[in-house]
């Protein structure tokens, strides 16, 4: 007997602050007027796409004391713009990365619940802790917590939030004209916390909400992470999209289910992926190769290298040889703030490892930069990128992919317009929407009440 087809979720990221998305193209949009949301928003809804992703910087990145101009810089408020698009799309979900260091379980709760009351049902939160203290400097609390002390708060603010959703139970209103009572329950939203990372009593002010708590995001891969997602979490961001890494880590997370007695369904498995289209796949190869130069400019390769040599690197030529000098091991780091700092932990073998590779290929600094970075996930013409998508989901590397393209705000019509009828066709991605609320896009229960979670990195 053979295995049923699973149903493929798709959704879109509206990239953020990082050099995959190519600002200086003719065809590149604002990242801060409200049009390109709308116009990236409505074209995930027109393809019936689970929801639409908002990531969160928290700082203008800087390197050598100074903005880094070379990546698209700066983005309004998440919760802003998620509020904006809601008013403007019907079906589509809206995700947003809100960081658990250096907000307060109940602002974060209170302006959850309102976008899943204000939206109808389609919020979503992707849990993160912030790990950098130039991060930090601009919050009241300066600097910021240790690795330990930043995940207890991160697990104990989680269940906070959790124990504030469930204060109301969503049968409490009855707003009767005739006998005048307005609440069933005079003690609705009262809550009492007690813990270590935060102590507060009061009442919650916003009404249980459409989905009872908004589908609940992990985008961390340690094993402390991978744990509370197959305890708390609805889906993972996962940054596993190649075939074997993406089977690994699908099998590895999906075998920790049962024991905390949760089905395979309940937990969904979506990696970052991109893509470049053309109308034969010999087309696209060529385009992809135009984007990744797009991608990495001489400026960019120089800055990049600067990650892992920590030295100001700016009088080499990008289309000449790597730096014969070693890099600085120092720990105060010339790009503070930046993510891709942590990849390299040993930076000495890195740059050993790099001379190696730039001396065998012949490869410039930009040549190399561009060849060690991420390629895109898919290439290929439309029917190309919808089969290779399709046997991804039924091979069990993932649950359906979230698409981060390289032009904003139109770099997704192209995939909406030519890939997903396709995936229509094999009959593995919806026609229309089933529901209203982003659980149900999803295919995950309503929350049960006494329900508590967890985070880690």
């Amino acid at each position: 007997m053979s295995k049923p087809l699973k149903q493929i979720h798709l959704a879109a990221h509206f990239p953020g602050v990082n050099n995959t998305t190519v600002w200086s193209d003719p065809a590149a949009g604002s990242h801060i007027e409200f049009s390109s949301f709308a116009h990236f928003a409505r074209t995930a809804e027109r393809a019936k796409f689970d929801f639409l992703f908002l990531a969160e910087g928290l700082r203008l990145r800087e390197q050598g004391g100074k903005i880094y101009d070379l990546d698209v810089v700066g983005r309004p408020d998440t919760f802003t713009v998620l509020a904006a698009l809601a008013a403007v799309t019907d079906r589509l979900g809206l995700t947003g990365t809100i960081n658990s260091t250096f907000n307060e379980p109940y602002e974060v709760a209170r302006q959850f619940a309102s976008l899943d009351h204000l939206s109808g049902g389609r919020s979503a939160w992707n849990v993160v802790t912030s790990w950098d203290a130039f991060t930090g400097e601009n919050f009241r609390r300066g600097g910021f917590l240790p690795k330990e002390e930043r995940y207890a708060r991160a697990e104990e603010f989680l269940a906070t939030a959790g124990e504030l959703f469930d204060s109301w139970h969503g049968d409490e209103i009855v707003a009767d004209p005739e006998t005048g009572v307005f609440l069933r329950d005079a003690k609705a939203g009262a809550f009492v916390h007690q813990g270590q990372q935060f102590d507060i009593h009061g009442r919650f002010d916003v009404p249980r909400s459409p989905q009872g708590r908004p589908v609940i995001f992990q985008a961390g891969d340690s094993e402390e992470g991978r744990e509370f997602a197959a305890s708390d979490a609805d889906a993972i961001f996962s940054r596993h999209a190649s075939w074997d890494d993406g089977r690994a880590f699908y099998r590895d997370v999906k075998a920790r289910l049962a024991k905390y007695g949760r089905r395979d369904d309940q937990l969904l498995i979506l990696p970052a992926a991109t893509f470049v289209l053309g109308d034969t796949d010999a087309e696209a190869e060529d385009l992809a190769r135009e984007v990744r130069r797009q991608q990495v400019s001489g400026a960019t390769a120089i800055k990049h290298l600067e990650f892992v040599w920590n030295r100001d690197l700016s009088s080499y030529d990008p289309e000449g040889p790597l730096p014969d000098i070693d890099p600085d091991t120092g720990e105060d780091h010339i790009a503070r703030g930046r993510a891709q700092v942590r990849m390299y932990r040993d930076p000495l073998a890195t740059a050993r490892e790099w001379r190696e590779l730039a001396a065998a290929n012949n490869w410039s600094i930009r040549d190399l930069v561009i060849h060690t970075g991420n390629r895109q996930t898919f290439v290929g013409s439309p029917a190309t990128v919808a089969k290779t998508i399709n046997e991804f989901v039924q091979g069990d590397v993932s649950d359906g992919f979230i698409l981060v393209p390289h032009i904003t705000p139109g770099g997704l019509d192209p995939f909406a317009d030519k890939v997903v009828p396709l995936l229509q066709e094999q009959g593995v991605f919806r026609t229309d929407y089933e529901g209203t609320t982003l659980r149900d896009h999803l295919g995950l229960d309503h929350p049960d009440v006494a329900r508590h979670g967890r985070v880690a990195s």
